[in-house]
């Protein structure tokens, strides 16, 4: 049985692509584009809720499309709302962010809150998935650790997570900001100016969606991720800051 582990939230802000009874008539063109890669992450929720269970740690999920408004962007971001919801009136879509966006954010942010409150730094893994091939490009990345590397805690946790995976899965492609910057905009990115680096901790991990097809895969990597995660939170408590080197993105 793994312990439990203190101050480890997780978060899945893709987990669907449901839309809302009262927004179905805007989508009804679309709906090879909602179960695309585009309307929400395939295949990342059973994983995040994998883990969830597994070290007996909260998960917060999202299931209302990205389409309709995207969770992981900050407010001031062009894609804040997609193509499809982009003409929306002015009061529409500050009806969405009242309903959808906010209050998902709001709950992630109360729930990191009292794992300070209870004298725990906070640690706060959000699960994404990515399409395999990307402008006609195969990416070569199994699965990535997005950080923010002017955070020691961020940078020094990512280092030792990476190591035993490979150590556990030799064959997967683990590597550091890719696809994606760490520092790109999204919710963990927003949560660090909350909060300094000594209390909160914000990774996101990307998963190639090529690995989530079968259910027993997603079994599979949830059974590693959640002992490499519980491992590297062990190993990290008495472990300094690593120097910072070569930089990763």
């Amino acid at each position: 049985m793994i312990r439990p582990a203190p101050g480890l939230v997780l978060t899945c802000e893709h987990a669907g692509n449901c839309v809302p009874p009262a927004y179905r008539h805007v989508f009804p063109s679309h709906r090879a584009l909602l179960t695309s890669h585009r309307g929400w992450d395939p295949g990342i929720y059973p994983v995040a809720l994998a883990v969830s269970r597994a070290l007996r740690v909260p998960l917060k999920a999202h299931f209302v499309t990205r389409l309709l408004v995207e969770t992981n962007r900050s407010l001031t971001h062009p894609d804040l709302f997609s193509k499809i919801t982009r003409s929306l009136p002015a009061d529409e879509k500050q009806r969405v962010l009242e309903r959808y966006y906010h209050p998902h954010r709001a709950r992630v942010v109360a729930l990191l809150q009292r794992v300070l409150d209870a004298g725990h730094p906070a640690l706060h893994l959000g699960f994404h998935s990515f399409t395999p091939v990307w402008n006609g490009a195969v990416r070569t990345v199994d699965i990535g650790l997005l950080y923010d590397p002017a955070r020691p805690g961020e940078r020094s946790y990512c280092f030792v997570l990476k190591r035993l995976l490979e150590r556990t899965h030799p064959e997967w492609r683990i590597r550091m900001n890719r696809p994606y910057r760490g520092t790109s905009d999204g919710l963990t990115t927003a949560l660090r100016k909350r909060w300094p680096d000594r209390s909160y901790r914000g990774i996101e991990i990307e998963i190639n969606q090529a690995l989530l097809g079968r259910a027993r895969d997603r079994t599979r990597i949830a059974r590693s991720l959640a002992q490499c995660l519980i491992a590297a939170s062990t190993e990290g408590k008495n472990q300094a800051a690593l120097p910072r080197g070569k930089r990763h993105y």
